[in-house]
């Protein structure tokens, strides 16, 4: 019997969730959900799935027609509700993509000198916990979809959005201002202007989003892309973030 990650606390606030999307409650539901944590956490082929979670054909066809409907991604999102918005933080990391996932067009992989790459760029709350995130690329620079990643935020509530100086651009200082927001970016050491507009103790707690990408890592199928649609690998990611809500 492989080893199973959702416990009974996890598994009760899960299904609640379920029950607002009409999903139908099936004796085996909890197994497909503890199959796709397996392959996430192992990195293994589909086919490849202890026969204990079922047909891996089957299990394959419902992920991706969950993957389809975004039903991972709301799911993230009802959880992350219950964020704390008062800081926000944000950053991007490199995920090496398998030679398995490549061969199709415009599924945000891109080649370096380094291979195949994509990016997962991330915003946590202030206790960095993940509350949206966005697939790349991964040649594309961080701050060209920054703002993408921003106009999704909700920063009513938000005081402060903190980044690092890779995001240094007075058009992302500019949107997040028109937001009602503070930018705690700083600014590059070439530049003439000074940084006295930072807040030195929030941009050095900026580890809470590293921790995050830590913990996402964690899971095998997160740390390298196997998944070649891009929809897929998204929610990947996304089942990866509600098992880290999950526990809260």
């Amino acid at each position: 019997m492989p080893r199973t990650m959702l416990n009974d606390q996890h598994w009760s606030k899960l299904k609640a969730i379920l029950r607002n999307f009409n999903i139908y409650l099936k004796s085996n539901l909890r197994n497909f959900f503890e199959a796709i944590l397996y392959r996430i956490r192992t990195g293994c082929p589909w086919r490849d799935l202890p026969e204990v979670f079922g047909n891996p054909n089957s299990i394959f066809k419902k992920y991706n027609r969950w993957s389809n409907k975004d039903k991972l991604m709301k799911i993230f999102k009802i959880l992350s509700e219950n964020a704390d918005l008062e800081w926000m933080f944000i950053d991007a990391t490199h995920v090496r993509a398998h030679q398995h996932s490549a061969g199709i067009p415009n599924q945000d992989i891109s080649k370096s000198v380094g291979g195949n790459s994509s990016k997962i760029h991330l915003a946590v709350d202030s206790h960095g916990n993940p509350i949206e995130f966005i697939i790349s690329d991964g040649t594309t620079h961080d701050v060209k979809v920054a703002p993408i990643l921003v106009e999704q935020l909700d920063l009513t509530d938000t005081e402060i959005v903190c980044m690092d100086k890779g995001y240094d651009s007075e058009i992302l200082r500019e949107q997040i201002k028109n937001r009602s927001a503070k930018a705690n970016i700083r600014k590059k050491s070439n530049t003439r202007s000074s940084n006295d507009h930072m807040d030195w103790y929030l941009y050095k707690i900026r580890h809470l989003v590293e921790n995050t990408f830590c913990r996402l890592k964690q899971f095998r199928g997160i740390a390298t892309r196997f998944d070649k649609l891009k929809r897929n690998f998204q929610s990947a990611v996304a089942l990866a973030c509600i098992y880290l809500w999950l526990p809260l």
